[in-house]
């Protein structure tokens, strides 16, 4: 068998891959799938997260549960909402409706151990008539100044999204997230002591078909997902449905042991098991009980930079 052809001094050549050469990756919509389980100790001690969302139930659906296995690893983390949330929930009024919300998501913050919850209140359910180049430059300048490693957010080539506030919140942090380590991108920041920093890992969520490619097992975190997801009162998915279901079954006469006897038995039951059902249907066919599923981008290493790490000797 012909041996490769050797450069200068007979030294090892970089291998020929113009994927990794150019950027583009897989050209294959059949992906790897790799499984992400709780790590122990603090792995992750000493990074950031930013969990994005244009509505206050998205990431407690979507996310929490990741979100919550990375903090117990050892992140720090902050959550940003994009739209003021004026259009979804009870209440006498948008003015209302929109305060009920932000005082939910702020406790939603707390239940996922972040520690910081920013409102950047776009107009709900019309974020796509506003300049996404204006909501980028804010969110490079929140990534910079909490120095963000990881971003969580809805998936911006996920299929089939018809709400224009997901589309916009993924557009707009996919590029944020790109430029910003780029020095010559917002430089006017740097008056502020905000300086350019890499954002180096992406989990993509979506309610749609995507490229999965990440699958989270959030099993020890379920219980404290539903947690998360109770405190979204006035929009979330759950609220007090299980106790409203119990007590609609017990007028005629009837029960599910499921929800218990009492209301916050119910609440939880239900969020648990109907709310949160599509986080159990996911997890049997990974060899999970729960899971989570996302399209995942993690820190790129370079031909260059592995052909250095294996080839290079001492002077």
């Amino acid at each position: 068998m012909a041996q490769a052809a050797q450069g200068p001094g007979q030294a090892p050549l970089p291998p020929a891959n113009e994927f990794v050469a150019s950027g583009t990756a897989a050209v294959s919509y059949k992906v790897d799938i790799t499984k992400e389980s709780r790590r122990p100790g603090k792995p992750h001690k000493g990074k950031v997260l930013a969990a994005i969302q244009p509505h206050c139930d998205d990431v407690p659906i979507f996310a929490a549960g990741t979100v919550l296995k990375l903090i117990d690893e050892g992140y720090e983390g902050i959550l940003i909402t994009l739209s003021d949330d004026a259009m979804a929930g009870d209440g006498s009024g948008h003015g209302e409706v929109a305060y009920k919300n932000e005082k939910d998501t702020n406790e939603v913050a707390k239940r996922m151990g972040l520690k910081e919850s920013i409102f950047l209140n776009y107009p709900n359910h019309n974020m796509d008539a506003w300049p996404i180049i204006e909501i980028r430059a804010r969110l490079v300048f929140l990534f910079r100044h909490f120095k963000v490693d990881t971003v969580l957010v809805y998936d911006p080539s996920g299929l089939y999204e018809r709400n224009p506030d997901h589309t916009v919140t993924a557009k707009a942090v996919e590029w944020a997230a790109g430029v910003c380590a780029m020095k010559w991108d917002y430089p006017e920041f740097g008056y502020a002591g905000v300086k350019p920093h890499p954002v180096r890992e992406r989990y993509y969520y979506s309610r749609g078909p995507q490229l999965v490619n990440r699958v989270v097992d959030i099993g020890p975190y379920i219980d404290q997902k539903v947690w998360v997801n109770l405190a979204n009162v006035t929009q979330g998915p759950a609220g007090d449905q299980g106790e409203r279901l119990r007590q609609r079954l017990a007028r005629q006469g009837k029960r599910l042991p499921l929800l218990g006897n009492d209301a916050e038995t119910a609440n939880r039951q239900y969020t648990k098991y109907f709310a949160l059902g599509r986080d159990r249907a996911r997890g049997p066919a990974h060899g999970l009980e729960w899971a989570e599923y996302f399209h995942y981008i993690g820190p790129d290493e370079s031909s260059e930079e592995t052909y250095i790490s294996r080839n290079a000797v001492p002077l």
